[in-house]
């Protein structure tokens, strides 16, 4: 009898030393994401993977980004993001090197993200949220929601309550003016393409005081040099991701027509397009950035 006591205390000690050897797992909890699918997430997500580069800035932004253990190839926002394990494009994600990374919760974005990636990793376990901002107020939102998630809600409620800020600024600035220039944003080289009225470049120029020359029904239209030249644009952007030298070439063939007004007052301006086409939380630097450029008379009335 001692014999079997004994046996069934040694075994019961070598359960116990077992069990505490084991990963602890947080608990899980139902939530809805953007695309009002119900995702069962950690409580407290420690693995996560980004599948957009903007979703690698909020986290960042959020301070947050220890949590992060895998990004798309183009996260290089802030600096710290170009460190991270890469699994591929945002469009061509690979799903091995995510599975190896052992996430606990990936964050996806619908513009970008294929459906059928995303449900590949649901059927392999891995909690997948999705995200589908398409303006400011939805940008604000996805911060909110991912900070809530990542248990990091009171930072998301202090970046959005400054990013209202800084928009509601430009708002009331640019009720001031009493004329809004024509502007045309080309973000293509060959054909010359720009941003219709469903993108966030087209936003981001109305709110900045401008006439959007491209606005219509296709987010991306196409244009021929001929047609550029008839809108007569006031103010002219051209966005110079990384071919920076590219983009100076464009800008010099442009100064070649002076007879467009934004060549003629020289007022034509390379920018960054990371600030334009991520929906993140630089897009509010974007806007500021187009408003002085669109209306410098602004900038010299605050100082």
């Amino acid at each position: 009898m001692h014999i079997i006591l004994k046996k069934l205390i040694i075994f019961w000690l070598t359960s116990l030393a077992l069990i505490s050897c084991l990963p602890i797992q947080a608990a899980a909890g139902t939530v809805v994401d953007q695309l009002e699918r119900r995702v069962v997430v950690p409580d407290d997500p420690q693995r996560v993977i980004s599948l957009a580069p903007s979703i690698t800035e909020i986290v960042y932004a959020l301070e947050q980004g220890n949590r992060l253990k895998g990004a798309t190839r183009h996260s290089d926002y802030p600096r710290e993001a170009t460190k991270l394990p890469r699994i591929g494009s945002y469009v061509r994600l690979d799903i091995e090197r995510v599975v190896a990374l052992n996430p606990d919760l990936c964050i996806a974005t619908k513009d970008g993200n294929p459906k059928a990636i995303i449900d590949r990793l649901e059927s392999l376990k891995i909690p997948v949220y999705v995200v589908n901002p398409h303006n400011l107020d939805t940008i604000l939102e996805t911060i909110l929601e991912i900070g809530t998630i990542l248990n990091a809600g009171d930072r998301a409620n202090t970046l959005t309550t400054r990013m209202r800020t800084r928009i509601q600024r430009v708002k009331s600035r640019v009720a001031q003016v009493n004329y809004r220039p024509r502007v045309f944003f080309q973000i293509g080289i060959s054909p010359i393409v720009s941003a219709g009225t469903d993108t966030f470049i087209h936003e981001l120029i109305e709110l900045a005081g401008g006439i959007n020359l491209a606005k219509g029904r296709l987010a991306y239209p196409r244009f021929s040099r001929e047609q550029v030249l008839a809108l007569e644009p006031e103010v002219f952007i051209i966005t110079s991701m990384a071919r920076q030298a590219v983009f100076e070439q464009v800008k010099a063939e442009w100064r070649r027509w002076p007879n467009i007004p934004a060549v003629r007052n020289e007022r034509i301006f390379l920018v960054d397009s990371d600030l334009f086409d991520r929906p993140s939380p630089r897009l509010v630097s974007g806007l500021e950035l187009l408003t002085r450029l669109i209306h410098p008379e602004l900038q010299e009335q605050s100082q």
